[in-house]
């Protein structure tokens, strides 16, 4: 092998290792935003929420609300979808209840299954969480710079990196 030729293989070497790095601090900045980003959409419903004098409900709470919608779930069901993990849908659900925001009724087909649906005052808060994320749309372009290709791609993205998750966990990767 020339010399010239061992040279451009360490040269491509290096420029591989810098693409790994490049790479690792990329996807460790991602990591980062969107924890950070989902935090502060819960800062953001809580923030709605206090100005309208709500302040017996959370934003989690609020969330899970507007999840489910005009739908009839089970906590299991929620999670199967993605919107929460673990015995935290269990508890929300309990204390939504609880608050008068939920209603639950026993499965007819599974009696061990529980259903939930909105209340009138769950429907309230669910209207109010839309009516945010629909003047945050109106918005967004203008005052935040953010179009909706740019979301296009962004989700895009999120969701090969969801399956990228999703496959460790299942192929054990």
């Amino acid at each position: 092998m020339s010399a010239t030729n061992t040279a451009e293989l360490i040269g491509v070497g290096i420029k591989q290792n810098e693409g790994k790095a490049d790479l690792k601090v990329n996807y460790l900045e991602a990591l980062n935003l969107i924890e950070r980003l989902h935090r502060q959409l819960l800062d953001v419903i809580k923030d709605d929420l206090e100005r309208s004098g709500q302040t017996d409900i959370n934003s989690v709470q609020a969330l899970l609300l507007f999840n489910i919608g005009e739908s009839e779930l089970t906590a299991g069901e929620l999670r199967t979808r993605g919107h929460y993990l673990g015995s935290n849908v269990s508890y929300n659900l309990k204390k939504l209840v609880e608050a008068g925001y939920i209603d639950h009724k026993r499965s007819e087909q599974d009696r061990r299954s529980v259903r939930v649906s909105l209340t009138q005052s769950g429907e309230d808060i669910c209207r109010r969480v839309e009516d945010l994320y629909n003047h945050h749309t109106s918005t967004l372009s203008e005052v935040g710079g953010i179009k909706s290709e740019d979301l296009s791609v962004l989700n895009k993205t999120l969701k090969r990196l969801e399956r990228f998750w999703t496959d460790q966990i299942r192929y054990r990767l």
